[in-house]
């Protein structure tokens, strides 16, 4: 899809404020609230906007402890594959996992409570899963930036 210059001033606008009206979208474009409704299900409808979230504070929900998991499969069969993705999507402590290049195979971004409730993660489910080789830590010290804004 072809996006023209207001169309991204809308997806700009809506990444950083997904609750903004179409009447605030529309006095900050001049234009009108029908054309801005317009455009907005247009992006709706093509994919470009693919969902609303409210994005929620770690640590005012005890999850402030984010780790970077790289995991090694024993193999890369397609069955050891196909199963690792298959269980670790189930995962509630990951909230994203990639197939990735290089010395691993997958890195996962997990976020827990603690040191103790990964250590917990760890041994308890991921590493009981019994097609992986090796899983590497890296644990976040402090958030330099963390962003979900695309700058179109």
């Amino acid at each position: 899809m072809n996006l023209d210059k207001t169309d991204k001033k809308i997806l700009n606008y809506l990444q950083k404020d997904a609750k903004m009206t179409t009447k605030e979208l529309a006095m900050h474009l001049d234009l009108s609230n029908t054309a801005i409704y317009e455009r907005v299900k247009k992006l709706e409808k093509s994919g470009v906007i693919e969902k609303y979230i409210a994005l929620v504070n770690r640590s005012k929900v005890e999850k402030a402890f984010m780790v970077y998991c790289q995991i090694k499969l024993l193999q890369h069969k397609h069955e050891f594959v196909n199963r690792f993705e298959k269980e670790v999507i189930r995962f509630d402590e990951v909230l994203e996992c990639y197939n990735i290049s290089g010395n691993y195979d997958y890195i996962l971004k997990v976020v827990v409570k603690n040191m103790k409730e990964y250590r917990d993660f760890l041994n308890n489910k991921l590493t009981s899963l019994d097609h992986i080789s090796s899983a590497h830590s890296n644990f976040i010290i402090n958030e330099v930036k963390n962003t979900s804004v695309l700058e179109i």
